[in-house]
Formats: structure tokens, C-alpha cells, sequence
């Protein structure tokens, strides 16, 4: 379905974004891992998290919607052996984690998804996998979905992330909980650590120093309720379109402003942009405030790459607020990209030329050209974060994008919140 945007004159109003995709994942997780009821309160509810309610479901865990929240009966440390394959639909995350824990359960189970997921990388995840012991089969040798995992007899490991990860890290840690003796993994630079809190919230043994952090086998845990934070990664298409918009001012609420995601405002702040935001509460581990966006004169700048593992999900909206900045904005450190539900690199470049932005792109960075958004097409590529990113690119000029509906992988709410704030209730 194309969506039609006409040119907007401002941005206005105050807004909760939805809950934190990664935060929500955990959470179904490990309340499923967990003995007795709990609720999960504000969850993100699209598709990819209700595709891991799915698979928790087919494990054992009974996941019941209950208005906005979920309410959830663990099965304990000792999930079900599923009676059919498990599918991830288009969750990276899910499948990966997930796949750290069925590798430590003594059952089979298949895994796959989407063809957009059957297409992204699993060996960095089967590989560690393997070597705590599991039994890990799949297309090209286990680098591909499906994957068939026989699980069970696991031994700790001491594990450098080859690439700074967040997914890889929660696998290893979550299978970890099933090891014989220590699990350890050595992060080559910070990635979000949603996962460490989220242990620390059940009482599953975590130890963090520096950028080793252990973990060991697990004892069963009682369930504990969870509130799930508004996701950065959703808040920021709307700090962005605020910034890039004349006369505009937006505030998010209740937004997560966990430091190993919000790169973003840094870079943001760097470009010049008429940002405040404040931490005003801690939610069961996790930072939880405000943030406002005011109109704003970009310029370009050079990231800093160090920042880049933790902004990875926000670098289409990063290159749409670059689009609209005076100047040149260099972009490093973006091999990621190329195996996220597109090749973002690539598709972030398509759409800048189709919007009549100048760039150029190298295997891991991009240079964009700013000052010259044109009335255009975006194409998401299949790919949500692409479809939001470049709406708001085009917000100005008017944009049509096609198969809108891509936004509610993560967002299904994003096109009623945009014309709230368009004035087009």
C-alpha cells in the first residue's frame, strides 16, 4: 500500500511512543523462563515481538493479551519440546536469542522465518553456540535459517565478539544460563546491554567489568512483572522530524534513555539541534524520561565511530536529519548495515538519490550531501526502519512511499501519530 504525505508546514504536540522492541523480546523470554504468573505492562505489540509471544507460546509459556499488557505463566528453566517449527517471522532478534536458549534445552527444535530473515546471518550466533556444544544444523552449513538445534550438555565458554553485537552477547549469555560452569564474553566496543538488566531484574547471576560479562547456570527463578519503557529507536523519527521541520516542537515521553542507545542525541547535539532531554524515574533497571525537539539549522559533521554500535538501528533517521543539514555528513563503521532486513547501506543510498540527495558510499560508510531534498519515492526495501526514516525526509517536500505498511513491524501506530502531530486528526 503507497501512503501519500503532502508537504507539512510544522510538527507539534506531545507524544508516548510505543514500548521497547528489545526490552519486549527479553521480556517474553525470560518471564516464559520464569516459574509462576507475571505481567509484562506496556509492551511493544507488533510484529515482531508477537511473533516471540508465538514461539514462547509453542514452548510451553502461556501468553495471554490483556488490553495494552501481557500477562504470562512460565514454564521454568525447563521449556517444551514444540511440535512444530518454530517461525521467527521477520525478528533478527528473536531468532537469535531464542536460539541461545533452545541450545541449552535438552529437546530439537527448527527455526525460520521470513525471507527477509532466512537472508541475515546466523553463523555469528551458531558458531559460539557450538562451541559451548550444541548441535547446530542449517543452510550453508549453519550461517542461514532454517536452523535445527539439538540442544542440551552445554560448557561454559570465554568468548571475544568478533563484531560488537548486542544479539550475539544475549545468545551466549542466555545459553550460558544452561553451561556447565562460567560463560564469558569480551565486547569489542559497548553494545546496548538490555540483557544484563534485564538478568539483574530476575536475579540471574550477571557480573559486568569493564567489557567482560560473565554469567553461570542458572537455578529455577520466580516470575517478576516487567514495565516495558517507550522505544528510543521509535522516538527518534520523531526528534528528527521535528528538527528538519519549520516551526515545530515536539516532546516524547516516557521514552527509554538507556546510555547504550542514545547515541543518537550526541550526534544530533553535534549537528546543532534544539534538543533537551532528562531522566526523571528508573524503570525496573531501565532509565526512563523525557526528551523535546525544537526546529532546528543542522550542519554536517563527521560521526565519531565510536558511536556507532550505539545508534546501529538509528542511522536511516541519522541520514535523513543529514539530508536536510548544511554540508557534509560522514557516516563510518556501518558494516552492520549491510546485513540488517535490508542492506540499509544500500537502501539508505537509494532513497537520499531518489529524494535528490547527493551521496557516497563505500563498503562500511556513507558521505551525504545535505541541502537539497526534492519531492520523490521511497522504497522501505521490506525493511520498517527505512519506510519511517524516509517519510520523515520527505515530510517537507512531500513524499510517497511505498508498501507503507512495513511501519508496523515495529510501529503500527507511527502514520496515526504523524498526522496527530501534522494536525490531521
Amino acid at each position: 500500500m503507497d501512503r501519500h504525505l503532502f508537504p507539512t508546514r510544522s510538527l507539534r504536540g506531545t507524544l508516548r511512543v510505543p514500548g521497547d522492541k528489545s526490552v519486549t523480546h527479553r521480556g517474553l523470554m525470560l518471564g516464559a523462563l520464569a516459574q509462576g504468573e507475571s505481567w509484562l505492562y506496556h509492551p511493544l505489540k507488533a510484529g515482531d515481538t508477537l511473533s516471540t509471544a508465538g514461539v514462547m507460546r509453542a514452548l510451553g509459556a502461556e501468553i495471554r493479551e490483556e488490553g495494552a499488557h501481557f500477562r504470562i505463566r512460565g514454564v521454568g528453566l525447563a521449556l517444551k519440546e514444540p511440535g512444530d517449527i518454530l517461525d521467527c517471522g521477520n525478528a533478527g532478534t528473536l531468532i537469535r536469542l531464542v536460539s541461545g536458549l533452545l541450545a541449552g534445552q535438552e529437546m530439537f527444535t527448527v527455526l525460520t522465518g521470513d525471507a527477509s530473515l532466512r537472508r541475515r546471518p546466523m553463523g555469528r550466533v551458531t558458531a559460539p553456540l557450538r562451541q559451548m556444544g550444541a548441535r547446530i544444523d542449517g543452510r550453508d552449513s549453519g550461517r542461514l535459517a532454517p536452523l535445527a538445534i539439538r540442544g542440551g550438555g552445554l560448557k561454559g565458554i570465554r568468548y571475544e565478539l568478533p563484531v560488537a553485537s548486542a544479539q550475539v552477547k544475549s545468545a551466549v549469555l542466555l545459553a550460558g544460563l544452561f553451561a556447565e560452569g562460567e560463560t564469558e564474553v569480551t565486547e569489542p566496543a559497548p553494545t546496548r546491554d538490555h540483557t544484563e538488566r534485564i538478568f539483574r531484574h530476575y536475579g540471574l547471576p550477571i557480573e559486568v567489568q569493564g567489557n567482560r560479562i560473565r554469567t553461570h547456570r542458572a537455578q529455577p527463578f520466580a516470575a517478576r512483572d516487567l514495565t516495558v519503557p517507550g522505544d528510543f529507536s521509535s522516538a527518534a523519527f520523531f526528534l528528527v522530524a521535528a528538527l528538519i521541520t519549520p516551526d515545530s516542537e515536539v516532546m516524547l515521553e516516557g521514552v527509554g534513555l538507556n546510555p547504550t542507545r542514545t547515541g543518537l542525541l550526541t550526534v544530533l547535539k553535534e549537528m546543532g539541534a534544539d534538543l533537551s532531554w532528562e531522566v526523571t524515574e528508573g524503570q525496573d533497571g531501565e532509565p526512563v524520561g523525557w526528551i523535546r525537539a525544537r526546529s532546528s539549522q543542522l550542519k554536517g559533521v563527521a560521526v565519531d565511530p565510536s558511536l556507532i554500535p550505539l545508534m546501529v538501528d538509528e542511522i536511516p533517521i541519522l541520514s535523513a536529519a543529514a539530508a536536510w543539514a548544511e554540508g557534509e555528513t560522514f557516516i563510518p563503521g556501518l558494516e552492520e548495515l549491510r546485513v540488517k532486513e535490508s542492506d540499509r547501506l544500500e537502501a539508505i543510498a537509494k532513497n537520499l538519490n531518489n529524494l535528490g540527495v547527493k551521496t557516497e558510499v563505500g563498503p562500511d560508510w556513507i558521505r551525504i550531501f545535505g541541502g537539497s531534498v526534492q519531492q520523490g519515492r521511497v522504497e522501505p526495501f521490506h525493511d520498517h526502519r527505512i519506510a519511517m526514516a524516509f517519510a520523515v525526509c520527505g515530510l517537507q517536500t512531500g513524499v510517497t512511499v511505498h508498501d507503507a505498511e512495513w511501519a508496523s513491524i515495529s510501529f503500527p501506530s507511527f502514520w496515526e501519530d504523524l498526522d496527530r502531530l501534522r494536525g490531521k486528526d
